[in-house]
């Protein structure tokens, strides 16, 4: 196609605006197709009025008012969010429940993928070793350690792929027993829990911390290798020296790595895929081409017998009708809604607008403010029936399509996502994000072709065809599907080659002491 001709995307036909496709927008005095001549330049992702709008008129994007006018708007006009007023935030009350719950479809059979089964029946599809922490105070030694082990150890048993901190910054120096407190605790607990650990887990504790082995893994469920507890505390007066420490880990790590390198990939069925999807760096196009795509992704792994957890309750608040209305049952909905006044509760107490959330870069890429922005994100979750919702920092129980209450944080949504069990991660941006987890694999998806390109050693697909007519919505959905079961049989996403990950972090409502 000639991708030099004026082109722009109307999500519904009772849209009264339409967003520009064409690299580096489109100037005063362009004629799109139909007739319509631009005002003024309007940049890439940006909405173009396609009708004039008196002052206070809804403007209307997915068939939803996504705010209103300020002042009289003209037809070909650019509307940016100087023009816009934020409609207010729909109310939890009176919302409808389970009027739009559509089945999955039939059942999709015979994918699969090669993954590690482990013994509480997860399949895992990285074969890691992981070091998790009582207390932040000892992420220095661990540090130390892994590069040890990693160049010392790994070369011994190459069937183990990697080995992982799961650092963190909590233990001490916090109200242990303040309310909240139980999420990031569970938090730690559950990461250590992640199926590409295949159970078993190094533990190293300080010794004084508020935060013990004893309780973040009670009643004796400290992993183990070889039958052997693997706790290290640094504090014991066995250890003389930093060396001696060291030592101990290394001697620790060995054993585990004897009893990780003996799993061996087996073919498992596309229903042991537990995907996590998120967006950042969103734009206009987010909504438009990549999430959409994940959403028919989602809607194969469901039919396949998979889970997929969709969060960041800051991004689907404004849709919250849209999802009740999806939830399979009144006590779902509930749940779904216990989650968002919570946040309500959160802006309330900490005196902050929710239009806050859009970000300088969400609104360079066109996103006026929260209301579209969470119309596109909520696109990922498909159509189907949504089947549960998950509290931060709690493992996944059920499979289906899931709702895991995070903030819109990449680095808190990641971190708890990995916590319920996620063993693929995706990723969708439209601004660009190296984003990358160090233990569970992150395909990134790119909104826009541009970004493709430019990053082209840092995104797995290219979800932009869609924008330009090259590809549909299904084809994109597909090509994500088997890339999905690729990646989980082993294939390296573009994150892993270049080893780029960041930092757990935990979602701690609890106050400091």
């Amino acid at each position: 196609m000639n991708h030099d001709l004026p082109r722009t995307i109307r999500m519904q036909p009772g849209d009264n605006v339409a967003i520009v496709v064409n690299d580096g927008g489109l100037p005063a005095g362009t004629v799109l197709p139909g007739g319509l001549v631009l005002l003024e330049g309007v940049p890439q992702g940006h909405k173009v009025a396609l009708s004039d709008l008196a002052d206070g008129e809804p403007v209307i994007r997915y068939g939803v008012t996504i705010g209103y006018a300020s002042g009289p708007i003209a037809r070909g006009s650019w509307v940016s969010e100087r023009v816009l007023r934020m409609p207010a935030a729909r109310s939890l009350d009176d919302l409808p429940v389970g009027t739009h719950a559509v089945a999955a479809g039939p059942l999709l059979d015979g994918y699969t993928f090669e993954g590690y089964r482990n013994k509480d029946g997860s399949v895992g599809t990285r074969n890691l070793l992981a070091i998790t922490s009582t207390v932040q105070c000892v992420s220095g030694v661990i540090e130390y350690a892994v590069r040890r082990i990693r160049d010392e150890l790994l070369p011994r048993y190459p069937n183990v792929e990697d080995v992982v901190s799961l650092e963190h910054v909590y233990g001490c120096g916090v109200a242990i027993d303040a309310p909240g407190a139980d999420i990031p605790i569970r938090t730690i607990r559950n990461l250590s829990k992640n199926p590409n650990f295949g159970d078993n887990v190094m533990v190293v504790s300080l010794g004084c911390e508020k935060l013990p082995p004893a309780r973040l893994f009670p009643a004796g469920s400290i992993p183990i290798g070889n039958g052997t507890p693997s706790v290290v505390t640094l504090q014991d007066q066995q250890h003389v020296g930093f060396m001696s420490m060291i030592d101990a880990l290394m001697v620790t790590a060995e054993r585990h790595l004897q009893e990780l390198n003996a799993r061996r990939r087996e073919t498992c069925p596309a229903s042991d895929l537990v995907v996590g999807v998120q967006c950042g760096g969103s734009d206009a196009f987010s909504g438009v081409t990549a999430n959409p795509a994940v959403g028919y992704a989602t809607d194969l792994l469901v039919r396949a017998g998979g889970t997929v957890m969709f969060s960041e309750v800051t991004e689907v608040r404004d849709g919250i009708d849209q999802l009740t209305a999806r939830a399979a049952t009144p006590e779902v909905a509930a749940a779904m809604v216990r989650e968002m006044q919570w946040y309500d509760d959160y802006l309330v107490r900490g005196s902050v607008d929710r239009s806050a959330n859009t970000t300088p870069g969400n609104k360079k890429g066109g996103l006026s403010n929260i209301v579209e922005k969470a119309m596109g994100s909520i696109v990922k979750s498909g159509s189907t029936a949504i089947t549960g919702v998950l509290s931060p920092g709690d493992k996944l129980t059920q499979k289906g399509l899931i709702y895991a209450a995070t903030p819109a944080s990449d680095f808190i949504c990641g971190t708890l996502q990995m916590a319920a069990g996620m063993n693929v991660h995706i990723f969708t941006t439209g601004r660009g994000t190296p984003y990358g987890l160090a233990a569970v694999p992150v395909i990134k998806v790119a909104t826009r072709t541009e970004l493709a390109r430019r990053w082209h050693d840092l995104m797995d697909l290219d979800a932009g065809t869609i924008a330009s007519g090259e590809a549909s919505i299904e084809d994109v959905g597909w090509q994500l599907f088997r890339l999905i079961l690729d990646v989980a049989s082993g294939r390296k996403t573009w994150a892993e080659h270049w080893k780029l990950h960041n930092s757990l972090a935990l979602f701690n409502p609890a106050p400091v002491t």
